[in-house]
């Protein structure tokens, strides 16, 4: 059966509200005829039926990557943005969609809408969040992509009723293991596919959403599409594939510890606390009311020892301390020989004079030098 006809088939279980079959018609149709931009664009509307909405995203990017211009992929990227809340992403794809399409209103509509939600958004989160496309490891395709049907419920139902929506592996493709850790400022996480060529592997990257495609020609492909626990920031994130792994680094737009990798309405972040950097010097406890300044102490009493004004033998044995201090190993020495051998009555700071001899007592003046028997 050729592509077309299985196109042919797939439409009409769309409009008889069908979608889990129109789905699988699309798969089929996508098997036959791979690089058919608006096969991806129909089954990404399909996706947003049911709800699907990181697999619309997905289908929406190959669009768009085999078709550039295809505005009716574009507006399924943001309608499918819009339901994750990711304003900022839906309001770039829209904004591409529309210059394609400048006389299509329902861009202008949903663009409007986009701003009036990103309004709402906290200060400081908005200003840090990028308006850029995905980024990707092979040279980035074009990631906009929207489905045309905006009927629904309202927005608190549309919230409400999303769930994660994980496609880990196609029914036919590779199953790869993944784990992650986290940083305060980032999230990284690690696919273990082994032997990958950089060029066969996508990642977009979204306010909230993370895509991963993997697809080597003859064993199918891989995709793993969660919507993230938390915001991050597309330009800041890092893909790099190495030949045991694809390691992917997720800026965080928030500094919250992420307690899952992918989004749960029932969990609440929790902002992440820095410790404060303690000083060099320890502080004490103490019962005092009053706690002292051992530095500034510590500076008053050497000065105050500097500029002590000594009379007498302090003064004298204050001057021969600070040349004890100041002199080099020779005078040091020369100084302690004549000081012991002459009893105190020496003290000299040439080695050479005294080195090689005894050193005499040489009592002051009108006294004498005695011995005491022991």
């Amino acid at each position: 059966m050729e592509a077309r006809e299985v196109e042919k088939k797939a439409k009409e279980a769309f409009f008889d509200d069908d979608f889990s079959a129109a789905v699988d018609l699309y798969s089929e149709a996508i098997l036959l005829d791979p690089n058919n931009a608006d096969l991806f664009a129909d089954r990404a509307q399909t996706h947003i039926k049911l709800n699907c909405f990181t697999e619309a995203i997905s289908d929406a990017n190959k669009a768009i990557h085999f078709n550039p211009s295809l505005s009716k992929a574009y507006l399924r990227k943001g309608i499918a943005c819009i339901k994750l809340e990711e304003y900022h992403t839906a309001k770039l794809a829209l904004q591409t969609g529309a210059s394609f399409a400048p006389n299509d209103s329902r861009f202008a509509k949903l663009i409007h809408e986009c701003d009036r939600y990103i309004a709402e958004e906290p200060i400081g989160l908005t200003s840090t969040l990028s308006l850029n496309g995905p980024v990707a490891a092979v040279p980035p395709t074009d990631g906009s992509h929207l489905c045309d049907t905006s009927a629904g419920t309202t927005k608190e139902a549309e919230r409400d009723s999303l769930v994660t929506q994980t496609n880990e592996v196609a029914p036919t493709g590779p199953k790869y293991r993944h784990e992650y850790y986290q940083k305060p400022e980032e999230v990284v996480v690690t696919i273990f596919a082994k032997r990958i060529p950089a060029k066969n592997v996508v990642v977009d990257f979204g306010e909230q959403i993370l895509s991963v495609t993997i697809d080597v020609p003859g064993q199918g492909a891989y995709h793993y599409q969660p919507r993230l626990f938390g915001k991050i920031v597309p330009d800041k994130c890092r893909i790099e594939v190495l030949s045991t792994k694809v390691e992917i680094r997720l800026a965080k737009a928030e500094a919250i510890n992420w307690t899952s990798l992918e989004y749960s309405k029932d969990v609440l972040p929790q902002k992440i606390t820095t410790p404060t950097v303690q000083s060099e010097r320890p502080t004490y406890p103490s019962s005092k009311p009053r706690t002292r300044d051992w530095d500034k102490l510590e500076a008053e009493v050497k000065k105050e020892e500097k500029e002590e004004k000594l009379d007498g033998d302090a003064a004298l044995n204050k001057l021969f301390r600070d040349i004890y201090q100041s002199a080099d190993e020779d005078m040091r020495r020369a100084m302690s020989k004549s000081f012991l051998e002459s009893n105190g009555t020496v003290l000299s700071t040439d080695w050479k004079e005294v080195g090689s001899k005894k050193v005499e007592g040489s009592p002051p003046e009108g006294m004498e030098l005695k011995k005491w028997e022991y």
